[in-house]
C-alpha cells in the first residue's frame, strides 16, 4: 500500500473518525483506524462496535492497499505537521509496520491485520430522508443537555426521535428527560420521515451527529432500521446502533393544567440566578422564588457559606406562590431559550413547571420544582 494526501483533508478526515475510538480500549483493534486505500482514494473507519465513522478523501495513489494503525497516535502526528505539508504513506506488509514520510520527517507505526477489523454492518435500511443541517443541528441542541446519565435507567440514556401529528401536521420531535426535567423539540417532518419508528440515539451518537452537522453539506442524509441510524453527508457516514428500549410516554409529564403564567426577561432572571446560586451548596443548589405582586424575589440559604436575595420585575397576576427549582437546571432551559422573554406556567409548589418562549417557539421544558 502507497498513497500521498494533503495534509489538510487527511487532518479533517482523522477529526471525524477518531473521535470514535476510545483512548482505552481492551481489545487492540478497537485503538486503531482502518486505512483503505484503493481508486475511489483514501478510506478511513474507526468503530466502538456501537458507532462506526466512516469517510472517503482524495489522494494519489501509488498501490492499493488495506492496513489499521493506532488512531489517536496518527491523529496527533499529522496534527503537529505543518500547514500545506503532503503526507506520504506506506505500508510493505513486512513486521507489521507503516511508514509516514512528511518533509523530513518520518514515522514508522505498528499495525494490526485489517481482516481483524470489526464492521459494524447497517443491513437494510427502511426509511430514509433528508434533512437540512440547521435543522437536525437545533433538534439536537434543544434537548441534549436533558439525557440522562443514570446507567440503571438506560433507555433515557438518549434522544428519543419520533414523527407525530401535532395541531393538524406532522412533525419530527425529538425528546430527552433525565427524570428532574424534560426537553422537547419539534420541526416540520421531511419528506420520507412519516411513519418512521420511534427511536432513542445513544448520548455518544447524538454527539457526534452534533459536530457533524455543524460542518454539513446543503442536506443531510438519514436512514434509520428498528436498530441502526446512518447519517450521511459529502464522504462522512456515521452509523450507530439504537437504544434498545421503550421510551416512557413523555405525554403525561407535559402540565396541561397549570393556570399561573409567570413572564420574565429572559437575560435579567438568568444573570439573577447564577449570581444568587454562587453561594449555594454543590449538593443542593436550590434557588427559592417568592413570587407576587409584580416581582420575583430570588432567594438562596446556605448555612455554611450564608445566603443571597435578589429582586427582579416581572409580569404576574395570579396568587402569589413559593417555589424552588435547581438552578443549574433553570440556567440550563433558560440558555435555550430564543426569545427575550421567558414564560413559566405554575400549579403549586409541587407540581412541575411549563418553560418555554413567550413568543412561541417549537421547544418547551418541564421542570420539577425542589423543596426549599
Amino acid at each position: 500500500m502507497k498513497v500521498t494526501v494533503e495534509r489538510a483533508s487527511l487532518l479533517k478526515a482523522l477529526g471525524h473518525v477518531h473521535r470514535v475510538v476510545e483512548r482505552r480500549s481492551t481489545i487492540p483493534i478497537l485503538s486503531n483506524v482502518l486505512v483503505r486505500v484503493d481508486a475511489e482514494g483514501l478510506g478511513l473507519k474507526a468503530t466502538d462496535l456501537d458507532m462506526e465513522v466512516t469517510e472517503t478523501i482524495k489522494a494519489d495513489v501509488v498501490q492499493p492497499g488495506s492496513t489499521t494503525i493506532p488512531a489517536h497516535v496518527i491523529y496527533d502526528i499529522v496534527r503537529k505537521l505543518p500547514d500545506g505539508a503532503q503526507i506520504s504513506l506506506e505500508a510493505t506488509g513486512e513486521a507489521g509496520q507503516m511508514v509516514l514520510r512528511s518533509g523530513r520527517s518520518k514515522f514508522t507505526l505498528q499495525t494490526l491485520p485489517e481482516t481483524d477489523f470489526p464492521d459494524l454492518a447497517a443491513g437494510e435500511m427502511s426509511v430514509s430522508f433528508a434533512v437540512k443541517p440547521g435543522d437536525l443541528h437545533k433538534l439536537i441542541e434543544k434537548t441534549q443537555f436533558a439525557i440522562s446519565t443514570e446507567e440503571t435507567r438506560y433507555y433515557l440514556n438518549g434522544i428519543y426521535f419520533h414523527t407525530i401529528e401535532s395541531e393538524g401536521e406532522t412533525v419530527l420531535r425529538a425528546v430527552a428527560t433525565d427524570g428532574h426535567r424534560l426537553a422537547r423539540a419539534q420541526m416540520p417532518a421531511p419528506e420520507g420521515a412519516a411513519g418512521m419508528p420511534g427511536i432513542i440515539v445513544p448520548r455518544k451518537a447524538v454527539a457526534e451527529i452534533l459536530k457533524l452537522v455543524e460542518e454539513g453539506g446543503e442536506l443531510i442524509r438519514v436512514e434509520l432500521s428498528p436498530a441502526k441510524i446512518r447519517v450521511s453527508f459529502d464522504s462522512v457516514i456515521l452509523t450507530s446502533k439504537l437504544i434498545d428500549g421503550t421510551f416512557p410516554d413523555y405525554q403525561r409529564v407535559i402540565p396541561a393544567g397549570n393556570d399561573k403564567s409567570l413572564v420574565v426577561d429572559r437575560d435579567l432572571f438568568a444573570k439573577a440566578v447564577d449570581r444568587v446560586s454562587t453561594i449555594s451548596s454543590e449538593r443542593g443548589r436550590a434557588v427559592k422564588l417568592a413570587i407576587g405582586d409584580g416581582r420575583v424575589t430570588l432567594s438562596v440559604n446556605n448555612p455554611d457559606s450564608g445566603s443571597a436575595t435578589e429582586e427582579i420585575e416581572v409580569e404576574y397576576e395570579a396568587s402569589p406562590l413559593d417555589i424552588g427549582f435547581n438552578a443549574r437546571y433553570l440556567l440550563d432551559i433558560t440558555s435555550q431559550l430564543d426569545g427575550d422573554t421567558a414564560l413559566f406556567k405554575l400549579a403549586d409548589p409541587g407540581s412541575p413547571t411549563l418553560i418555554q418562549d413567550k413568543e412561541g417557539a417549537p421547544a418547551l421544558y418541564v421542570l420539577m420544582p425542589m423543596r426549599v
